[in-house]
């Protein structure tokens, strides 16, 4: 999966970038939510489209005022740190 931020107009597209030392198809974490177990499982693709998930989670997926990638103010991690994005107070999509 590929994610963009953009400017709040949507003028600008940047791509989010993981940290340099992070490892190929790593899953993107965010503090405080279980990734392990069932429910730590991805949606299967019918069911994002049909209970419109993307549409739910969107207005919280936002970048901070240092371009960092945010879920509920909790930034996207993977094991090498922090996510980073050159667009300020943007959107995440």
């Amino acid at each position: 999966m590929v994610l963009c931020a953009s400017n709040k107009d949507h003028t600008e597209v940047k791509f989010v970038s993981p940290p340099v030392d992070a490892k190929v198809g790593e899953r993107v974490t965010v503090p405080g939510f279980d990734f392990e177990g069932e429910e730590g499982n991805p949606f299967a693709e019918n069911k994002i489209g049909k209970k419109k998930i993307f549409e739910k989670l969107a207005p919280h997926l936002v970048t901070n005022e240092f371009g960092s990638p945010e879920f509920l103010g909790r930034p996207f991690l993977t094991s090498a740190g922090v996510c980073t994005s050159p667009i300020e107070g943007g959107n995440v999509a």
